[in-house]
């Protein structure tokens, strides 16, 4: 795997206004993000791959890494970067090998022993959360800052902080060791995402 910029690290949310919807990802791009990732929970197969195809034209422009959360297939279809797995999809080691050793493989871990485990089966990244309350994910397992700062000392891989991360509580992360911070709302729903990005990164450089 490359050397990846997991500072600032956007997931999508839900594309029901399509051209808004990649729109605030290129604005998004524009302010510093510097992954982006896919996640659409609820899309049949071919709308998926057919959105996937249209974020990887700006994803690709700027030379941006463009990860797909969960779906394996689609991320072989459009050949995107990476793929990012949870702890109840696709299990790391076998994911590992379908996508092969030059893709990015980041996987969901709230815990050490989830993270430890990562590691050991291929993960090149870990996410960790939710860090703070979430509306984004409903069933996300909350870690408190201290666990946070155990998994990163616990791996040699980086860990991003999830959950809830918005321009008021970020500062609040910055010593735990993460490598970066992965936003939803706090960019998907904000009037200017490219100021929203620039604000943000600004808070991570503190660091």
């Amino acid at each position: 795997m490359r050397n990846i910029d997991l500072s600032l690290y956007l997931v999508t949310d839900k594309s029901s206004d399509v051209e808004k919807f990649l729109k605030t990802i290129e604005e998004a791009i524009k302010g510093g993000v510097s992954v982006v990732q896919i996640r659409e929970k609820t899309s049949e197969t071919l709308d998926f791959y057919n959105l996937a195809l249209k974020v990887k034209e700006i994803t690709t422009k700027y030379n941006v890494p463009l990860i797909i959360n969960d779906r394996v297939d689609v991320a072989l279809a459009i050949d995107a970067d990476g793929v990012h797995v949870g702890q109840s999809d696709m299990p790391c080691d076998v994911t590992r090998k379908l996508i092969g050793k030059d893709k990015i493989l980041g996987v969901s871990a709230a815990t050490i022993t989830e993270a430890k485990k990562a590691q050991e089966d291929g993960a090149d990244y870990i996410g960790t959360g939710a860090v703070f309350p979430t509306v984004t994910k409903d069933d996300a397992p909350s870690i408190t800052k201290q666990d946070l700062k155990k998994v990163v000392e616990s791996i040699n891989i980086p860990v991003v902080a999830i959950g809830g991360i918005n321009h008021n509580n970020a500062f609040e992360l910055i010593d735990t060791g993460i490598a970066g911070l992965s936003v939803v709302s706090a960019i998907m729903n904000a009037e200017n995402p490219k100021r929203a990005s620039e604000e943000l990164l600004k808070i991570i450089h503190k660091k």
